[in-house]
């Protein structure tokens, strides 16, 4: 496959380009505790260890924004949020569970001990 443009941006590979929507520290982990359920942004940012705010936030919306997820508003006072996983979101969760495989051999093999 040769070259190609998405959203302004060349693309050399279909892998490069598939990371560049699940790829990253967040997305995965964002991804991983959404395929069994609907969570609140908070109940995510607690989940999650050491992620910010910020970088919550922007993870959602490009998730949100590339059809991985869904985002249901509800309004009430405090706003309540809900996140969950879309048909397309499913599909990249056997790829996630490779991936987590593959880490969790590599630590092993490692011998690298957890904190």
């Amino acid at each position: 496959m040769g070259d190609f443009i998405y959203k302004n941006k060349v693309y050399y590979n279909p892998v490069e380009f598939a990371m560049h929507h699940i790829g990253g520290t967040w997305k995965m982990p964002i991804l991983w505790r959404l395929q069994d359920r609907t969570m609140r942004y908070s109940e995510l940012r607690k989940d999650i260890p050491h992620i910010t705010d910020k970088m919550l936030t922007t993870q959602l919306r490009e998730l949100e924004e590339e059809g991985f997820i869904h985002r249901k508003v509800y309004p009430v006072v405090p706003p309540k949020v809900e996140y969950s996983m879309t048909e397309k979101g499913k599909t990249c969760i056997p790829i996630i569970r490779t991936i987590r495989d593959y880490g969790l051999y590599l630590i092993k093999e490692a011998d690298i001990q957890h904190k």
